[in-house]
């Protein structure tokens, strides 16, 4: 799949946020890293559909234009067109979305977020304060996790604010915007538990892309 992860932020956008994420972690210890997936899943099944619901529309068309009407010919341009279109939809993410359910990409998407939060070491910061903020370009989602340190005090219902809060910036063509605006709202969320100490050290990225080199 195209990695749109790469093109979801202009370089200056990236920038504002990083700087963001910085300016958020001189009032706190919690480590707040936002994540940008390309996709949370390849959807296969979806590549498969789409390109036999494209490949028996286009055998149809041609073998009725050219005039072979016989099972044989019908079935030759069928696994042709397949070959093709299996392949195109696999490649443009906009194709492939009209053959995917909301509830599966909300499973995936949740399921990714939790993998990333425990590759990406958030669960390994000092005081147990690191916080995920994922967003999964293609199926236009976003989830925020936080680490035990910070639910043992702040109820995990709160992070849903955060979420649309960014999921709304994002609709509105502003992903840079909200995603600071997230950022800050997660910061200030547990500011008031985990002020920033004395000894307090960047653990974590303060912005990870995923397909870049680190």
């Amino acid at each position: 799949m195209t990695n749109l992860a790469q093109t979801f932020l202009t370089k200056d956008e990236q920038d504002t946020l990083v700087a963001c994420v910085k300016d958020v972690e001189t009032r706190t210890s919690g480590e707040i890293v936002p994540v940008i997936a390309s996709a949370s899943y390849e959807y296969p099944r979806a590549s498969h559909i789409g390109g036999l619901l494209l490949a028996i529309l286009a055998a149809l068309g041609v073998a009725t234009f050219i005039g072979h009407t016989d099972m044989w010919a019908f079935l030759g341009l069928f696994l042709l067109f397949y070959l093709v279109f299996s392949r195109v939809v696999a490649a443009v993410p906009a194709m492939k979305k009209p053959f995917v359910t909301k509830a599966e990409m909300r499973e995936e998407v949740e399921e990714a977020a939790i993998t990333s939060f425990y590759l990406n070491g958030l669960h390994r910061t000092r005081d147990l304060t690191g916080i995920i903020i994922y967003v999964s370009v293609f199926e236009r989602s976003v989830q925020v996790l936080a680490d035990k340190g910070i639910n043992d005090k702040v109820n995990p219902d709160v992070w849903e604010e955060v979420v649309i809060m960014i999921t709304e910036g994002i609709r509105q063509g502003r992903p840079g915007e909200a995603l600071c605006r997230g950022v800050t709202r997660c910061g200030e969320l547990i500011a008031e538990h985990f002020p920033i100490k004395a000894d307090d050290t960047d653990e974590l990225p303060n912005l990870i892309i995923e397909g870049e080199a680190r």
